[in-house]
Parts: C-alpha cells; structure tokens; sequence
C-alpha cells in the first residue's frame, strides 16, 4: 500500500504530461489532499486536480464511506478486484483510468523490524506515470462536482526489492505474501492506458525491469504525523 508520493514540479509537469490546471495541489501527497492526475479528454489528454481517496457512489460527505457509513481507505485499489468492487468496479469498466506523476513514492521497509522508509525514483530522473482510476462525486449539500483518484496495485511477492516493502506476515510462506506494489507505466503506453479498451489495460498492469529503479532509505522525520498513521504501518 502506497499512502505517500510527492508532485513532480510545475516544469516537469508541464515538459512531460501537459498545461497544469489553475487549481492548488498538494507537492507532499498523502490520504485525501488534492493532486494532479491525467485522463483522457476526446482523443487527448487532460491534467485535472482530484482528491486522492476514491469517493464511492452515495458516499455522504468526501471522506470515502462504505455503504454501512464505517470511513474506506480508498487511496489503492487492488488490480485483483477492482472490476468486481464497488467503489472501483464503475470507473474501471467505464475506462475512467488516469495516469498520476508521482517525482518518487515511498513505501514501508520492514526487514530491521522496525519501519523504514524507502523512497523509489526513476534511474532516468524523469517522474513516474503511475496507473490508476478516476471518478466524480457531486456534494450533495451544496452540489459541486468533486474528482478523486485511487493508485491502482498489484502482487509483487515474487519480485527483488518490492517484495521487501511492508511487514511480513508470519503465518504465511514467503511468496504468499501478497506483497504489493504501484503500476507504473512507460510513456509510450500511456494512450493505450487512457483510451485502450479494459483488455488492452490489463496486460499493462505489469512490473516493469528492476533496472528502471532507484531506491534506497529516506529520511522522512519532518512527515511524523504520516509514518505514525496506521494506514502507513500495513
């Protein structure tokens, strides 16, 4: 699970994925700030800003809720159910994906015992295009139209370095884990991702060769609030 990225700046925004919108954005991403996402527009593409934490059909308020009114964490959405959930199952059949730029993500590494985060770049330094879903929610008490995105994951258990990430649970063999980890997509797949058709989306929910990586430990004691949250110690 994926609760912590950072903005691309404003340069490499524009450079490498288009005209930024008018509205503010978080730079230091975590649950339920707004942030920039790409998604198709016609035959192109458009920046927009969203909440990141899908909100559900009927959700009351924009804190993502489940039909029972219990808080969701909605910032991920497993590749596995998605087309069957029903806060992803409507965006991903509609071909509502959207691409975030992400400079770098962070992730949980458990292997001392304690959390450590690592923090994952690009070895080209150009930003990641993270795969993911989009939807709009309408406020029903004053009726404005809110976008929100989710990262979409997937199973990494049998992969170097990724299957280190998050804490290992002891019941279950190593490569059960059910490790996960982001989607990231190349640049020349990004119109197959947000005008593909769902077949053509599928078989880029992949991971791409550990050589397109940079990682290593981040000093992150200035965000304690967020490496305290429990959605940060899965």
């Amino acid at each position: 699970m994926c609760t912590y990225y950072e903005v691309p700046g404003r340069e490499q925004l524009v450079l490498h994925f288009g005209d930024v919108p008018e509205e503010e954005w978080r730079d230091k991403m975590s649950p339920l700030y707004r942030g920039p996402f790409l998604r198709a527009k016609g035959t192109g593409r458009e920046l927009v800003v969203g909440q990141w934490g899908m909100i559900p059909p009927n959700s009351k308020t924009h804190i993502p809720t489940g039909k029972d009114g219990k808080r969701l964490s909605t910032v991920n959405a497993r590749r596995e159910g998605m087309a069957k959930s029903w806060t992803y199952g409507g965006p991903w059949r509609k071909g509502q994906r959207c691409i975030i730029p992400a400079q770098n993500y962070v992730e949980p590494y458990w292997g001392t015992g304690k959390h450590i985060p690592w923090q994952f770049s690009r070895a080209d330094g150009e930003p990641w295009g993270l795969a993911g879903l989009w939807a709009e929610w309408t406020d029903p008490a004053t009726g404005e139209v809110l976008p929100s995105y989710t990262m979409i994951t997937q199973n990494c258990d049998n992969v170097p370095v990724l299957n280190l990430m998050h804490r290992s649970d002891p019941k279950r063999a190593p490569d059960m884990q059910d490790k996960r980890t982001v989607v990231p997509l190349e640049k020349g797949d990004w119109d197959a991702w947000l005008h593909g058709t769902v077949g053509e989306a599928e078989v880029l929910i992949k991971v791409p060769p550990l050589v397109r990586f940079v990682h290593g430990a981040r000093d992150l004691t200035q965000q304690v609030e967020l490496l305290d949250s429990p959605d940060q110690r899965k």
